[in-house]
C-alpha cells in the first residue's frame, strides 16, 4: 500500500517509517527541512520537502504521491516541558493542529484518499472520576495554555473525522527513544513511543473510523476499544 506520512522526521515518524516498510508499504515521507530529507530517505521513505501551511504545495505533494492512506504525525514541540521556549511551542503546535490538519485533510480529499490516521492526545479529557473513555468530553472549559492545546486537539479531531475513514489516535504521554523522556515514564496516561508507532501501523488496515485511546493500562484511560479493533498492545517494542 502507498502511504503518505506527514511528519516522517519526527519522533513518531522516524520509528514508524521502518515499520511501514517492513510491512510491505511504500512510504512518501514529508519534512519541512531540506536538511532532513537525507535522513528521511535513509529510513526507507521517498522524501518530500513541504510546509503543511502551504496548502497548494501540500495538495500537489499528496496528489503526486497518489497514496491509499495518509498518516498525520506532525508536531512542533522542539522544547521539553519546563524549559525555555516550551510555551511558545504549544502555541505553534496548536496552530499546526488547526491549520495544518485542515490543509492535510483538504489535500487528502483532493487526491481521493479515504483513510487518514491522525495523532491526537489522551490527556485533555475534562476532569472527572473514573477511567476516561473515548466518548467522555474534552476539557473545553480549560483556560490559559491548556485551552489553546484543547482547542487545537478538538479542531484536529473534527477535521480528521470529516474523512470517509478518519481515525484519531489519542496517544498517552510519550516516553522512550527519541522523546524528551527516553528512560522514564512521564506519568499517566503513559505510552511508549514504540507502542504508539505500532498502533499507527495497525490502523493502516484495521479499525473503523472514529477515536481510539492509545495508552497503557495505568488507570487513567481505557484502551479497550483499540485492543478490540486493532489488536493494540501497549507492551509492543521494536527489537531491531
Amino acid at each position: 500500500m502507498k502511504i503518505f506520512l506527514a511528519g516522517a522526521g519526527g519522533a513518531i515518524g522516524r520509528r514508524l517509517t521502518p515499520l511501514l516498510r517492513a510491512a510491505g508499504h511504500d512510504v512518501v515521507g514529508t519534512t519541512r527541512s531540506p536538511d532532513k530529507a537525507v535522513a528521511v530517505a535513509a529510513l526507507g521513505a521517498e522524501p518530500v520537502v513541504v510546509d503543511v501551511f502551504d496548502a497548494a504545495a501540500l495538495t500537489r505533494a499528496v496528489q503526486a504521491a497518489a497514496p491509499q492512506v495518509v498518516i498525520h504525525q506532525l508536531t512542533d514541540l522542539p522544547h521539553a516541558p519546563g524549559t525555555p521556549g516550551y510555551e511558545a511551542g504549544l502555541e505553534r503546535n496548536a496552530r499546526l493542529r488547526i491549520e495544518g490538519t485542515r490543509n492535510l485533510v483538504a489535500a487528502a480529499k483532493a487526491a481521493g484518499v479515504r483513510r487518514l490516521i491522525a495523532q491526537s492526545i489522551a490527556f485533555v479529557y475534562a476532569p472527572g472520576d473514573g477511567v476516561r473513555v473515548e466518548t467522555d468530553p474534552l476539557d473545553l472549559a480549560a483556560t490559559g495554555a491548556r485551552k489553546r492545546t484543547v482547542d487545537g486537539v478538538a479542531a484536529l479531531e473534527d477535521a480528521t473525522l470529516q474523512m470517509p475513514e478518519g481515525i484519531v489516535l489519542r496517544y498517552g504521554l510519550l516516553y522512550g527513544p527519541g522523546t524528551w523522556f527516553e528512560h522514564e515514564k512521564r506519568g499517566a496516561p503513559g505510552l511508549h513511543v514504540d507502542a504508539a508507532v505500532h498502533a499507527a501501523l495497525l490502523a493502516v488496515s484495521k479499525g473503523k473510523p472514529g477515536i481510539y485511546n492509545i495508552a497503557e493500562d495505568d488507570g487513567a484511560i481505557s484502551n479497550e476499544k483499540a485492543k478490540r479493533e486493532f489488536g493494540f498492545d501497549a507492551a509492543f517494542r521494536i527489537t531491531s
